[in-house]
């Protein structure tokens, strides 16, 4: 039963880059960062290759699919660079995902709907790198059904919203249009609706260690992509005991989906 599936990590070390990139060093390293957070028992290291480069570049990418000893999942647009870097770098899994130049970070999903020949056309060629193939989509019915007429293995569904949602754990300086009992509801509705087309059901984008917990509740989410949180976390108390932490978290989470059952 999905409440009994232990809740997976994949940590994202891309902004073990953007600290990097900001001073044009050579340093932190997060092919470091990626080797530590499997040591402290992430189950899979997740990277966005950006058209801008603004923080993962070409080499980590190349170094990383030399040393993950778990799974690669590399993040990128649909374009026709990206698909020639994963073809060859053949990553264990490919999330595609929006991308504009002018945000900060990924916002919002894809619009599978709307974009459905063009995607089925991408990931027919996509699927000869041999990965997992994952959309990262808003946690809408219809967009989940678009996904898995598609064929994808997975749907990472876009926690962003609920994050950012009023709460006790809101940042009071960034004030929100969203209630959170509404969008935890969102997601779990949408998890429903993804396990029973039978797709893997991720969850990724502005979890922390506390907003995380409701949504690790939710038994049909078996992975969690998250990265600034961590990466955060382990500038006070080092990347392993950060990504432990984590793992904890969400342990502590799914506890609660299996005592209601």
């Amino acid at each position: 039963m999905k409440s009994a599936i232990r809740p997976r990590l994949g940590v994202n070390v891309d902004h073990v880059a953007t600290v990097r990139e900001a001073r044009g060093t050579h340093y932190p390293e997060p092919v470091t960062a990626a080797s530590l957070a499997e040591l402290a028992g992430a189950d899979q290291i997740t990277i966005h290759l950006r058209e801008d480069r603004r923080h993962i570049q070409d080499r980590d990418v190349r170094l990383l699919r030399e040393t993950v000893e778990t799974r690669l999942n590399l993040e990128m647009g649909a374009t026709r660079e990206m698909l020639e870097i994963a073809d060859d770098i053949q990553p264990d899994m490919v999330t595609l995902v929006p991308e504009r130049r002018e945000e900060q970070t990924t916002e919002g999903g894809l619009d599978v709907v709307g974009n459905a020949s063009r995607l089925a056309d991408y990931l027919s060629e996509l699927s000869e790198c041999g990965a997992h193939l994952s959309l990262f989509i808003d946690p809408d019915p219809d967009q989940i059904a678009a996904s898995a007429r598609l064929d994808v293995d997975i749907v990472e569904l876009h926690t962003g919203d609920y994050c950012e949602a009023a709460g006790p754990f809101t940042n009071a300086h960034r004030p929100s249009n969203f209630d959170r009992k509404q969008e935890l509801k969102r997601l779990r509705e949408a998890a429903r609706v993804a396990d029973s087309l039978d797709l893997v059901v991720a969850a990724g984008h502005g979890l922390d260690y506390k907003n995380v917990l409701d949504v690790a509740a939710i038994p049909q989410f078996e992975e969690f992509n998250i990265g600034h949180s961590i990466v955060s976390r382990a500038v006070l108390v080092g990347f392993e005991q950060a990504v432990r932490e984590m793992i904890d978290a969400l342990h502590t989470g799914r506890r609660t989906a299996l005592e209601l059952l």
